[in-house]
């Protein structure tokens, strides 16, 4: 009976892997570390922006992902943008990091629209520990041994904004990596899969003092249903901002951030799991900590809230 649960055990984390694998981290506050999924965002905003976002996907359930990210961008110049991301995912037996830097040129087309072109490339370093699964007098050679493979991957993207709308498209994926390959007579493929992202939003001005923020994100995967997240927050004297998040199919969130000091925000986010998952975990938890630095010596005509 011991050695069945092993073998179980084993397969549901290597079909988790085979699934979620193909997946890149999702975010909850994704307007905040905007330039991960779109290389085109870096720099946009006139300032030097430093951000750090850890997430815990799914509490209570075994091998579940866990994320961190670091971004930094700014502008370089009138028209180019500069970026730099590191991630750090785990679920289960794999481990992955990821790093690229981004570059991004921008168009003025009009008097107060932009129009960004990006390209991000980098490389990523997985290790999976298939050792660590534990699976007792299994004679698979899949699990004989650990793998650990790089490789490189190039995105694009493009970015137009004002200072109260934007809208995004973007791939930051264009190769399909394949994470495992023939090995002992047997074959077993993971790939990288492309993604497409749509992101929209708009500020709207109710008054000097409350802004209303609503914003969406379509994220399309061959192979995957069609991601779609819709949120509304309501930003109070530029200092507090609250609101709400719905994923189709997968969570609610409830979310807020504040300035805790001249130019540094800190923020929370809490997913309320909605599938059949939920009864074997107590939800995410998506913590933020981003620095902005005004480069432009006074000369920012009004502040970005996205």
């Amino acid at each position: 009976m011991r050695k069945i649960k092993f073998i179980i055990f084993g397969l549901v984390t290597l079909s988790t892997l085979l699934t979620y694998g193909q997946q890149d981290p999702q975010y909850t506050q994704y307007t905040y570390n905007m330039n991960v999924v779109n290389p085109a965002y870096a720099g946009s905003q006139g300032t030097l922006s430093i951000g750090l976002l850890a997430r815990t996907q799914w509490v209570n359930l075994p091998g579940a992902p866990q994320t961190i990210t670091a971004v930094i961008h700014a502008p370089v110049g009138r028209n180019v943008g500069l970026g730099l991301s590191a991630i750090a995912d785990e679920i289960g037996p794999v481990k992955e990091q990821n790093v690229y830097a981004d570059f991004s040129y921008t168009i003025e087309t009009s008097d107060e629209g932009r129009l960004a072109f990006g390209i991000k490339g980098g490389f990523t370093f997985q290790n999976i520990d298939f050792l660590s699964l534990s699976i007792e007098q299994s004679e698979d050679p899949l699990f004989s041994e650990n793998l650990n493979q790089t490789y490189p991957n190039f995105g694009v993207g493009a970015f137009y904004y004002t200072d109260n709308f934007y809208v995004g498209l973007s791939m930051p994926n264009i190769l399909e990596s394949r994470h495992f390959e023939k090995k002992a007579g047997i074959v077993s493929k993971a790939s990288e899969k492309k993604h497409y992202f749509l992101t929209s939003g708009y500020v709207f001005d109710v008054s000097q003092d409350l802004k209303l923020k609503p914003s969406v994100m379509f994220k399309a995967v061959s192979g995957a249903p069609l991601s779609v997240d819709l949120s509304f927050n309501a930003l109070v004297y530029e200092t507090l901002e609250a609101g709400v998040s719905w994923r189709e199919g997968d969570s609610v969130s409830a979310m807020f951030n504040f300035l805790v000091a001249d130019n540094l925000r800190l923020g929370y986010a809490y997913d309320y799991t909605l599938t059949n998952l939920g009864q074997f975990n107590s939800g995410s938890h998506e913590v933020f900590l981003l620095y902005n630095l005004d480069l432009s010596r006074g000369n920012l005509n009004s502040p970005r809230f996205f």
